[in-house]
């Protein structure tokens, strides 16, 4: 990437369509991350008998509460993290032509990806207040922009030859 291109901000609302794209994806990875949870805190458990007609809904106690839920806002923060640190793009991203920068327009380092991510709870927590402000901020970035110091850009349309 060269850090002397200068793209406008991205947009709030692309920024939210990339995020709903990638929900999709993180979903997928969450179920994986849960379901090998399961696996590991299971193993060598014997499956309870059910009669027909009857549903389990037996969640170990292990795959649930603060532990459980640190375990998957890490693998959260690691699925952000890789795609940030790779080339700033996250599928959804790729797909709305947005890309994370540093301020310098480098690819974000390791530390600025699990800032932003610890800062991005903050920021949508309040309804997603730090989101919205991109709207009122002079350069367009979001509390999380601020707190990790990096930017959203939007990418320019690739010529396609024939």
């Amino acid at each position: 990437m060269n850090s002397t291109t200068q793209y406008p901000p991205a947009g709030v609302w692309r920024r939210v369509a990339a995020m709903f794209y990638d929900s999709f994806l993180l979903f997928a990875v969450l179920f994986i991350a849960t379901a090998l949870a399961g696996l590991i805190v299971n193993q060598g458990a014997s499956l309870p008998s059910v009669a027909e007609g009857e549903t389990v809904n037996d969640i170990p106690q292990q795959v649930s509460g603060w532990g459980f839920q640190l375990y998957l806002f890490l693998v959260t923060a690691l699925f952000y993290s890789i795609f940030w640190r790779k080339n700033g793009q996250t599928l959804g991203m790729q797909a709305w032509r947005i890309q994370l920068q540093q301020s310098d327009g480098s690819t974000p380092s390791w530390h600025h990806c699990f800032k932003r991510v610890l800062a991005a709870v903050v920021a949508l927590l309040p309804a997603g207040l730090g989101l919205w402000w991109a709207w009122i901020d002079a350069d367009q970035r979001s509390w999380h922009d601020r707190l990790s110091d990096t930017r959203v850009v939007l990418l320019p349309k690739q010529s396609r030859s024939a």
